[in-house]
């Protein structure tokens, strides 16, 4: 609890023994009338003004700035009514409760507060450089970009980096969820959040504290409560309306009865109307609603982020419950996204690559084989895609094999003789243009080759592979196979999927198409679409938006960083992997830290038990509120029961709205 909340509990105790004790006293019988009742109505001031003292002055100030209508000005004008006539235990009663919900409303917000705090703890308070021997500790904002900073076992990482010397074991899960640690050394690149658990690391920083993924990811948290679901929506609206209509409703039933009894001759009755008015009031306060609704999508958006998925809002953790399509990206999302060189096929007819074997044959002894890779390495030496790094890996260890590297040239790939490569070009969903050692080479897909007019033989194709296409000198070389792994939960997520009922699992890729169909076959795809470019990508989401009913969700999951238009195009763009990209974190509107399929089920199966627990609340509050309103009017429902229909409501409704914490 908070001071200000212990100071409440305080409060309402010193206010229940009050109470308890001036109930007990028996007045009418130590004191002659009418003193009696005039002791008795100042003594029950004190518990009174005790507990509700700030409602009154906040009910006070509604009324002054003209937005008199809410909770605090309904409890005050019930209680104060009340009292005055003559039911001081009720009105005591009515202004205790009141708080005593107040107060486990307040704890049950600390508690989803503090879930979010959990994930705050990323947040660096300090970075350790380096001054005359001694490491001194500065503000992460005062670091620059290239600074190297020094961190200690048991030390966050305060900014995102490339480690320079060291080696250690990472503790990611405040990010991801996981608490599997995470091996890095020399050339690792590290991101801020994380704690370092064993070695001490020299870390080169490449980017500023504010542009750190820690940083981008506590704005997000911090911001999620700026885009409101439509339920949040509604019930604002609702209240906006409802308690007017609830105030004007108490005062009709107040004064028109007893009009009409007047009227036709029978006794007014004024304090039996009064009192039933007083009453319906206290049932119609709407704080149930206003306050369980907004803390289910809280508690929601707390209980997600600690298990490392991250929902920039309400109104796109509701959306997501509505997913009925689910589209994704193959490489990186379904499938690990580390290649491996399996096959090279040389053509028999490349003159060019003949005369190289040949002539250096007599020196090295390289094969054919050697020389393909070799010139389709060269050429995808300035690509970071996986698939050229899966070439330039494979290079490097023919070369290791031939003793032409060292281990140290390995893990930075400075092995590779960028001197050799010019006038490179990277198409988009095609491949790379360039020249090495003054000869043109062409590798990619299909659609590379045919754009330079290189005819492919027919046999040059691989089922269920990816193939890349080589071609040197300008006639056709040869193809490198290269085989991408299906992650282990890949075909455990779609199951789960079309378990909790999605139509729809469609995979888009820009593979061939016997590699795309044999990768959705293994994992339970139920379409798949192939050898699309990026733009393509946009087209066929578009087309299944156009096909979807409209109260249907079609949500894409992709690595964030290829796949930003598509993340932008669709209904909900959730970015998985997405630990340390920044692309990420910008273009989704749902952010999973770790590479595990299963947690995009995770996410919608959280969403919907969110949604869930709305709807029960609106549904369990207005049915209360309604049913008892009409039982106050009627005359049936007294003031205790009033109490109920209020604080009983909200507490239910908040310990129903906290159980969204739990994943």
């Amino acid at each position: 609890m908070t001071s200000k909340q212990k100071k409440m509990l305080l409060r309402i105790i010193l206010a229940a023994v009050f109470m308890l004790i001036f109930v007990l006293i028996p007045f009418d019988k130590l004191l002659p009338a009418p003193w009696d009742g005039r002791v008795r109505f100042a003594v029950f001031l004190i518990p009174y003004f005790i507990v509700g003292y700030d409602i009154l002055r906040k009910a006070i100030k509604s009324v002054i700035n003209r937005q008199a209508f809410d909770e605090c000005f309904l409890m005050a004008v019930a209680t104060v009514g009340a009292i005055a006539l003559g039911e001081y235990v009720e009105g005591v009663a009515v202004m205790l409760f009141y708080q005593i919900g107040e107060l486990f409303q307040g704890v049950a917000v600390g508690k989803s507060r503090r879930s979010i705090s959990d994930l705050m703890d990323i947040r660096p308070d300090y970075a350790n450089i380096e001054q005359d021997g001694a490491l001194v500790q500065v503000d992460p904002d005062e670091i620059e970009i290239g600074t190297v900073i020094v961190v200690q076992p048991g030390e966050k990482i305060p900014i995102d980096g490339v480690i320079t010397e060291g080696h250690s074991s990472l503790d990611t899960s405040a990010l991801t969820g996981e608490s599997l640690p995470r091996s890095v050394r020399e050339g690792s690149e590290v991101i801020s959040g994380c704690i370092n658990q064993t070695g001490l690391l020299h870390i080169r920083t490449t980017c500023e504290f504010g542009e750190s993924t820690a940083s981008k990811i506590l704005d997000l948290v911090e911001n999620s409560g700026m885009k409101k679901s439509k339920s949040e929506n509604f019930i604002t609206k609702f209240a906006r309306i409802y308690t007017p209509a609830v105030c004007y409703s108490a005062l009709a039933l107040a004064v028109l009865p007893p009009l009409v009894r007047l009227l036709i001759g029978m006794t007014p009755a004024w304090n039996t109307w009064i009192f039933r008015a007083l009453t319906f009031l206290v049932i119609s306060c709407p704080c149930a609603l206003v306050i369980s609704i907004p803390l289910s999508f809280f508690a929601g958006i707390g209980g997600a982020s600690r298990q490392g998925i991250l929902v920039k809002g309400s109104s796109y953790l509701e959306t997501l419950s509505k997913t009925k399509i689910v589209v994704f990206d193959k490489t990186g999302t379904m499938t690990r996204g580390t290649f491996e060189v399996t096959g090279i096929d040389p053509a028999e007819d490349n003159d060019f690559l003949r005369a190289l074997e040949a002539e250096a044959d007599s020196q090295t002894g390289r094969s054919l084989e050697a020389r393909l890779l070799e010139y389709a390495a060269l050429a995808e030496c300035h690509s970071t895609h996986p698939i050229s790094r899966s070439l330039q890996e494979a290079y490097i260890k023919d070369l290791v094999n031939g003793r032409e590297t060292t281990e140290g040239q390995i893990a930075d790939h400075t092995a590779i003789d960028h001197t050799r490569v010019s006038d490179v070009e990277e198409i988009s969903g095609h491949g790379v243009s360039a020249v090495v050692d003054s000869v043109p080479v062409l590798v990619g897909n299909t659609k590379l080759l045919k754009l330079h007019s290189v005819d492919i033989p027919e046999t040059a194709t691989r089922p269920a592979a990816t193939i890349v296409h080589v071609a040197v000198g300008g006639s056709y070389a040869g193809t490198i196979t290269i085989s991408d792994v299906v992650k282990p939960t890949a075909a455990k997520a779609i199951q789960s999927l079309h378990e909790m009922g999605i139509r729809d699992t469609v995979m888009l890729t820009g593979d061939s198409r016997e590699a795309a169909e044999a990768v959705a076959a293994e994992i339970g795809a139920s379409d798949v679409r192939s050898e699309l470019l990026p733009q393509d990508k946009v087209v066929a989401v578009e087309e299944l938006l156009a096909k979807k009913r409209p109260a249907d969700t079609l949500v894409f999951v992709g690595d964030g960083i290829n796949d930003a238009p598509v993340l932008a195009r669709a209904d909900i763009g959730v970015a998985m992997g997405a630990l340390g990209s920044d692309a990420a974190i910008e273009a989704a509107d749902v952010v999973l830290m770790d590479d595990d399929p299963l947690k995009i089920s995770k996410a919608i199966r959280l969403s919907k038990k969110c949604l869930r627990i709305v709807y029960e609340n609106i549904y369990f509050a207005i049915g209360v509120k309604l049913l008892c309103l009409l039982l106050g009017a009627l005359g049936i429902a007294n003031m205790w029961l009033a109490i109920f229909a209020d604080v009983g409501v909200m507490v239910i409704a908040v310990l129903n709205a906290i159980r969204a914490l739990k994943a």
